[in-house]
């Protein structure tokens, strides 16, 4: 592949930036949708799948495990690489890693083999993870929000139309024909981005064990890292908590809706895309506690209307779209607090936070499936009601004892000895 001329670009440690254009900053949501895409595009096809390679439905739902086994290995293990490599040839690499392992899904000739080129699509599909770090590198301070908003906005189209792509082209040509033209979209992707993106070199090279023992310094050492990943986890429960009920709901009485009028739901969820940049912008001005406990406050309530969805399909409709406003309003306030601590070591910060992510959509599914079949839609409410309490409150209780008025990566350059200037943008107290 020939390289094509590109700006040399040095990750910054402190805050200055070299900005971004509308174009690239687009094209970064793009792929880290469609990236994000590949590891939800077989949920749809479990039957389409088992008949195909006669198996049951039931083994054939390893399959989505698979799926989430290999992403959350990528989090553990190749995200980090974002602060030790240069950013665009690791980028184009595990692209190309990903088109070749949807290539070998689309040819997969039994199911076993299946199996394992859903591990390394999930594994390498975390390029989006490297993605997001990396905007927030080269947007300006007073953009970082912002971007990392609009970037994280094609994340969360990208999850929700998965399963609708997927059902659709599946309905046309099968499941190979889902994975084939996945593979066409992610090597299109690649190219663009390898012509698009500069050289950044890392900002802090060490040996690779190391920085994965760092990871968990990082952790020990912020104050502001273990509370937004202790948000995270009570997020991303309460995110679950609906998704995985709600079919439940709508198969059943009094909805009795198909499949495919329960998958078009997750085009209400597209709502809370547009309030990212919206947050981002907040943060960017200093209202990012503001917009913290806004999106807190927006879980919360929506219970309220998801309750009453029990037997109403616009109070249901109403509920979602609150729910997942409030939902990505947290995701964008809480990695626009954590890019701002440790500038040279945004790709490990972004491993603690996304496994601790990783680990409420694993409470929250389990949860959802006990008590729905014990207590039905109303015990599903009075659950996630609790649960997003429970985020409320710990925001509350971690806020207050913060020292006022100190930002978190200041401190962490005192407790470093640095003696460069802290970021400029407005942090969160540590």
């Amino acid at each position: 592949m020939p390289q094509a001329p590109a700006d040399h670009v040095p990750a910054a440690p402190g805050p200055e930036g070299r900005g971004l254009d509308r174009g690239l900053i687009l094209l970064m949501a793009v792929t880290t949708g469609a990236a994000v895409a590949n590891i939800y595009y077989i949920q749809p096809l479990l039957h389409l799948v088992g008949d195909g390679f006669g198996v049951s439905d039931t083994v054939a739902g390893i399959l989505v495990t698979c799926a989430q086994l290999g992403y959350l290995l990528g989090l553990a293990f190749l995200v980090p690489l974002g602060d030790l490599r240069e950013r665009r040839r690791l980028i184009t690499v595990v692209m190309v890693g990903v088109v070749l392992a949807l290539a070998l899904c689309a040819a997969a000739p039994g199911f076993s083999v299946l199996a394992v080129a859903l591990i390394a699509v999930g594994a390498l599909s975390v390029v989006a993870q490297i993605l997001v770090p990396l905007a927030a590198t080269l947007a300006r301070p007073e953009e970082r929000g912002q971007v990392v908003g609009t970037v994280m906005s094609g994340l969360l189209i990208g999850i929700l139309s998965a399963r609708i792509f997927s059902g659709l082209i599946a309905e046309l040509g099968g499941f190979r024909l889902v994975f084939g033209l996945a593979a066409g979209i992610m090597l299109v992707l690649t190219l663009l981005l390898w012509r698009a993106l500069p050289r950044v070199e890392p900002s802090e090279p060490m040996p690779y064990a190391r920085a994965l023992r760092s990871i968990f310094d990082l952790i020990g050492e912020e104050p502001v890292l273990r509370q937004r990943m202790g948000l995270a986890v009570l997020q991303m429960v309460a995110f679950l908590i609906l998704w995985t009920s709600i079919a439940f709901l709508l198969s059943g009485e009094p909805y009795d809706y198909s499949e495919a009028i329960i998958g078009l739901f997750g085009l209400a969820g597209i709502a809370g895309a547009l309030i990212a940049p919206v947050v981002g912008r907040l943060s960017d001005r200093g209202s990012g506690r503001l917009a913290m406990t806004l999106s807190l406050v927006a879980v919360l309530v929506s219970w309220a209307p998801l309750a009453a969805g029990g037997t109403s399909v616009i109070a249901l409709i109403a509920g979602i779209v609150l729910l997942d406003l409030g939902i990505q309003g947290q995701q964008i306030a809480n990695q626009s607090a954590i890019y701002a601590l440790r500038p040279e070591a945004r790709s490990r910060v972004n491993t603690a936070y996304m496994v601790s992510l990783f680990v409420g959509g694993v409470l929250g599914s389990l949860l959802a499936s006990g008590v729905y079949g014990a207590a039905g839609w109303d015990g599903i409410c009075v659950l996630g009601a609790a649960v997003a309490a429970a985020g409320l409150a710990l925001w509350a209780v971690t806020e207050r004892r913060s020292p006022a008025g100190r930002p978190a990566a200041r401190s962490s350059a005192r407790r470093r000895g640095s003696a460069a200037p802290p970021p400029a943008e407005p942090q969160p107290p540590a």
